[in-house]
C-alpha cells in the first residue's frame, strides 16, 4: 500500500468527533474513520518500516475502566515503534519521541544515569532538539527526586518521570501529499538519539501502559 496523504476527510472526522463523541457519530462515520484514518497511517508507518520497524497502530477506543470521562472513542489516532511516535488529530499531524510511562526500575535507572556520565549525553541531546524549534515535555515532580541536591547540574532532568521531544504541523493540503513521510522520517531521525539514550539506559518503552 503506498501512503498518498491524509485527505480532509480526516481532519473533519475528528472534527466531528469532538462534538459528538458518541457511539451512533462512530457508527455513521466508520468508513470515514477507516478510509481517511487508519489506513492512510497503516500506509505511512509502512512508507517508515524499513529504516524504523514496523508501527503499531493504537485502538481507537478509550479504556474507561478507572476514568471518570467516559467518552468512548480517542480523539486522535497514534502510531508507535521503538519510542517513535506519529498522531494525526483534528488539528493537524504530530511526531514525538522520547521515554514514555517507565517502569519504576527503568525510572531507577533513568535517574541514575541522569546523575552520572551519561546524564551529560542526554542534557546535550535535549538541548539540541530544544533549539532545533522542539518541545520538550513529560511527567515532572514539582520539587526534586529524593536524595538529589538543589543545586545538581541536571536537577531539570531529573525532574522528569518521563520524558520525550515532540512538535507539529497544523492541518495543511500537503498534509493530503507523500510530503508527509518525509517530514515524519526527518522528525524521527532527529529524535533518533533522544529514542537510543532511552534504549541504552532504560531499555525498550512499554506502550502498553499509556
Amino acid at each position: 500500500m503506498t501512503f498518498t496523504g491524509f485527505p480532509d476527510e480526516a481532519f473533519d472526522f475528528y472534527a466531528g468527533l469532538l462534538a459528538d463523541n458518541s457511539k451512533s457519530y462512530w457508527a455513521a462515520h466508520r468508513d470515514a474513520y477507516e478510509r481517511c484514518v487508519r489506513e492512510p497511517m497503516v500506509a505511512l508507518c509502512a512508507e517508515l518500516e524499513e529504516e524504523f520497524g514496523p508501527a503499531k497502530l493504537f485502538r481507537p477506543y478509550r479504556d474507561l475502566r478507572f476514568s471518570p470521562d467516559k467518552t468512548p472513542y480517542k480523539t486522535h489516532q497514534g502510531a508507535h515503534v521503538g519510542g517513535f511516535y506519529v498522531q494525526i488529530d483534528a488539528d493537524g499531524l504530530m511526531v514525538a519521541g522520547g521515554m514514555y510511562a517507565p517502569t519504576p526500575e527503568q525510572l531507577r535507572r533513568y535517574r541514575e544515569a541522569v546523575q552520572e556520565p551519561p546524564g551529560k549525553l542526554l542534557q546535550a541531546i535535549v538541548d539540541e532538539l530544544r533549539a532545533s524549534g522542539m518541545e520538550i515535555a513529560g511527567d515532572r515532580l514539582k520539587t526534586r527526586p529524593r536524595g538529589v541536591p538543589a543545586d545538581h547540574p541536571r536537577l531539570d532532568l531529573l525532574r522528569h518521570r518521563s520524558l520525550y521531544a515532540h512538535h507539529g504541523w497544523p492541518a495543511d493540503p500537503w498534509m493530503g501529499t507523500p510530503e508527509v513521510v518525509h517530514r515524519v522520517r526527518e522528525s524521527w531521525r532527529r529524535l533518533r538519539p533522544l529514542v537510543e539514550w532511552g534504549h541504552d539506559h532504560l531499555g525498550p518503552p512499554d506502550f502498553s501502559r499509556r
